[in-house]
C-alpha cells in the first residue's frame, strides 16, 4: 500500500498524465506516412502501470484499449519484469497469443525505468491497413499472427525480427515508416513520464497511479448506484454482408447497488471476420456503460472494478481460437448499442438512441505501374444518434471507432481512384422531437485494376430510436453493372465505380405536430 497523496497533487500529476498520452497521440499521428494514420487517425496511445492496468489513454478510439489491456499481461507472463531493461520494446497483434483484438492493429509496449525500476510502461497502437485481399474462414487467413516478442532488446532494433515482419506484409515501405512513428511516440511517453518522476519522485507518481484508479472506481460505483436496481434486457439484430442475413443478439443488464453485470448472447462464432474476442467485448462494454453513467470518469482500469461481462465461450460476442476476428469492429458497435438500448430503460434522459453502428469499410488494393503493391482502406462516418435535448451529428464515426473520414484530396493524390459523390444522405436521420443524425453517400470510380471489399451492417435493420423517435436510415452497397459483388467482394477494372450508403441514426422523442 502506498502512502496518500494531497488531492491537489493528484489532480497535477493527473493532468500531466492525460497530457502525456495526448502528446504522444499527436506525434504518432504527425510522423507516420499512411493515410489510415496520418489523416485518420487510426491509432491510440496509454500509459499501463506496473501491474499491467490502465493509468490513462488518450481520447482516441475506443476500440483499441481491447489490444491494450490484452497486450500486457502476455507480455509479463513470458517475459517477468526483473529480466527487462530499459530500451526493450515489444509488438505483437495476435488476438489469441499476442493480447490484440484483430491483426491490422500492431502494438508497441515499452516498460518506462526510473531509479532502476519499472515505473509505468508506454504502449500504442496503430492500424496498418495492408492485410487485404484475404479470406476471413479463421485468423490464419488473416495476416501475419505476432505473439508479444522483442522489437528492440535494451535499444537496439532486431532487425531479423523486423524484416520477418516486414516481408509479410503487402506495402512494406509504409509498414516501416508507421513502425518507426510509433516507435517516436512510445519514447516520447518515455522521457515525459521519466521527467514527471524526476520532478515530483518516483513514489508519488506511483501513488498518484494508484490514486487515479481508485477515484475512478468511486466515480463509477456513485455513477451504478444512483440508477435504479433491476435486470434490463434489449434485443437487437446485426447483419454483414459476410453473414447475408440478420441474427439477433441481447444483452441482460443487472443493476444492484453500485455494481452492474451485463450477459450478453449471440449466434455461434461464423467462418467470417466478425467474431470479436473477449476484451474486445470489455472495451465495448467500458466505453459504453462510461458514456452513459458517467463520461467525466477517467479512463482507467478502476471504472471497471464494479462491472462483470459475460458472454457464452464459443459466440461471435466471446470467439476462440481459431475464429476470424478482421471485422470485429462492427460487432463491437453493435455491442455498444446493445448497452446504451438497455441502460435507456434506467436512465433514458441520458441515453442516446442508436447511431450508424456500422463501421461501414472500404478496402481497394491493386499493382501500379511500378510492380509494387498498394492498399487503401477506409472507414466511412454515417449518423450519430439523437439525444434528449440535441439532434444527433451528421456523417461522423461513433461509439468504437472514433476516426475521422479521409479528405477526397488525400485519397486521390495517393491511390488510383476518384471520387465522383461524396455527401450527406437527405431523410437518413430519424424523425423526432430531436432529429438523427444523416448518413454519407460516397462513390469511387477505379482509374485500374484492383480488388474491391466492403465491409458493414444495419443493410437490413435500421438503427433504432429511443422515446418514440422514428428510425434512422438503412445503409446500402452497389456497384457499377461490370462489377459481381458476393459476399462484400469484387474485382474493379477502369471505369469501374462502387457507391457506399451508411446507415442514418435514431431520432428522440416523438415529433412535434
Amino acid at each position: 500500500m502506498r502512502n496518500a497523496v494531497e488531492p491537489i497533487t493528484v489532480e497535477v500529476i493527473g493532468s500531466a498524465l492525460s497530457s502525456i498520452v495526448e502528446e504522444m497521440g499527436e506525434a504518432l499521428v504527425r510522423a507516420s506516412f499512411s493515410t489510415n494514420i496520418k489523416e485518420r487517425r487510426d491509432c491510440s496511445t496509454a500509459l499501463f502501470d506496473t501491474n499491467g492496468t490502465t493509468l490513462c489513454q488518450a481520447e482516441h478510439i475506443p476500440m483499441h484499449l481491447g489490444s491494450f489491456i490484452g497486450i500486457l499481461p502476455h507480455i509479463l507472463k513470458r517475459h517477468p519484469a526483473e529480466g527487462l531493461r530499459p530500451g526493450d520494446v515489444f509488438i505483437g497483434n495476435d488476438a489469441y497469443e499476442g493480447g490484440g483484438t484483430h491483426l491490422p492493429d500492431i502494438v508497441l509496449a515499452e516498460p518506462i525505468f526510473a531509479e532502476d525500476r519499472i515505473v509505468a510502461w508506454a504502449v500504442n497502437t496503430a492500424h496498418h491497413a495492408d492485410f487485404a485481399d484475404r479470406g476471413h474462414a479463421h485468423i490464419y487467413q488473416e495476416g501475419l499472427r505476432i505473439p508479444p516478442i522483442r522489437l528492440y532488446r535494451a535499444g537496439e532494433l532486431k532487425n531479423d525480427v523486423q524484416e520477418l515482419i516486414l516481408l509479410n506484409c503487402q506495402v512494406p515501405r509504409e509498414r516501416l515508416s508507421d513502425l518507426r512513428a510509433q516507435m517516436a511516440a512510445n519514447r516520447l511517453g518515455v522521457q515525459r513520464t521519466q521527467a514527471l518522476c524526476a520532478k515530483y519522485s518516483t513514489d508519488t507518481v506511483l501513488a498518484v497511479g494508484d490514486a487515479l484508479q481508485d477515484y475512478a472506481e468511486r466515480k463509477m460505483r456513485a455513477g451504478i448506484a444512483a440508477l435504479y436496481d433491476g435486470t434490463y434486457r434489449f434485443d437487437d439484430t446485426y447483419d454483414n454482408p459476410e453473414l447475408g442475413r440478420a441474427v439477433p443478439v441481447s444483452v441482460e443488464v443487472t443493476i444492484a447497488g453500485d455494481e452492474m453485470r451485463l450477459h450478453f448472447e449471440g449466434p455461434p462464432q461464423v467462418r467470417a471476420g466478425i467474431n470479436m474476442i473477449y476484451t474486445a467485448l470489455l472495451s465495448s462494454v467500458y466505453y459504453a456503460v462510461k458514456a452513459v453513467v458517467d463520461p467525466t470518469i477517467l479512463p482507467n482500469s478502476g471504472l471497471a472494478r464494479p462491472i462483470t461481462v459475460t458472454a457464452p465461450a464459443g459466440t461471435i460476442f466471446n470467439a476462440v481460437h481459431p475464429a476470424a476476428v478482421n471485422g470485429r469492429t462492427s460487432t463491437s458497435q453493435r455491442a455498444a448499442d446493445l448497452v446504451i438500448g438497455a441502460l435507456a430503460q434506467a436512465a433514458p434522459e441520458r441515453a442516446i438512441a442508436a447511431g450508424n453502428g456500422a463501421c461501414a469499410t472500404t478496402s481497394f488494393s491493386g499493382t501500379d505501374a511500378d510492380g509494387q503493391l498498394w492498399v487503401y482502406l477506409e472507414t466511412i462516418g454515417g449518423g450519430s444518434g439523437a439525444r434528449a435535448g440535441k439532434d444527433g451529428l451528421d456523417g461522423v464515426h461513433v461509439h468504437m471507432t472514433n476516426t475521422s473520414n479521409l479528405p477526397v484530396e488525400a485519397l486521390e493524390v495517393e491511390y488510383p481512384l476518384t471520387v465522383l459523390r461524396y455527401e450527406l444522405v437527405d431523410g437518413s436521420g430519424g424523425a423526432g422531437k430531436f432529429r438523427g443524425g444523416m448518413g454519407l453517400r460516397r462513390v469511387y470510380r477505379a482509374e485500374a485494376d484492383c480488388h474491391l471489399r466492403v465491409d458493414g451492417s444495419r443493410l437490413f435493420t435500421p438503427p433504432w430510436g429511443l422515446a418514440g423517435g422514428a428510425p434512422g436510415g438503412l445503409g446500402s452497397f452497389a456497384c457499377s453493372s461490370d462489377v459481381t459483388l458476393t459476399g462484400g467482394r469484387g474485382v474493379l477494372h477502369p471505369g469501374s465505380t462502387v457507391e457506399v450508403v451508411t446507415p442514418g441514426a435514431g431520432g428522440y422523442g416523438r415529433p412535434v405536430p
